[in-house]
């Protein structure tokens, strides 16, 4: 048995809530099309494609592949990005408890897990 860190585990499981969610969108997505908004289809497969990623990304965690943390990282750096975006830009986006916890301490906490010397070496230790 392994002595290492559980943390990859722990972004696991958060990618996969993430996943959940993205997945959620993307399915509400498609009803607006149905109403006419035809440009929503893209945007819920974009959704779906987005999800897909996600949940690859978390099982390569899992396997300790050294490109997945770097780019688990990417993701929710640009996720965090598009969330402060979000909140500054006046274009009538949620800013209830809820949109805070998904769009910014969800990928704050996944980067927090996946950051630092000690999972650099957790995953450099791996096979790639």
């Amino acid at each position: 048995m392994k002595t290492g860190t559980s943390r990859p585990e722990g972004a696991f499981v958060l990618l996969l809530f993430q996943a959940i969610f993205w997945l959620a969108a993307g399915l509400s997505a498609f009803p607006f099309a149905l109403a006419g908004e035809i440009w929503m289809v893209g945007l819920g497969f974009a959704s779906w494609l987005l999800a897909s990623l996600a949940i690859l990304l978390a099982i390569a965690l899992v396997w300790r592949r050294r490109r997945a943390r770097r780019l688990a990282i990417a993701l929710e750096i640009v996720c965090l990005a598009g969330a402060v975006l979000q909140l500054v830009l006046p274009i009538g986006a949620n800013h209830g408890p809820v949109a805070l916890l998904v769009n910014l301490a969800l990928p704050a906490a996944v980067i927090w897990l996946l950051w630092g010397k000690r999972m650099r070496a957790e995953f450099s230790a791996a096979v790639s």
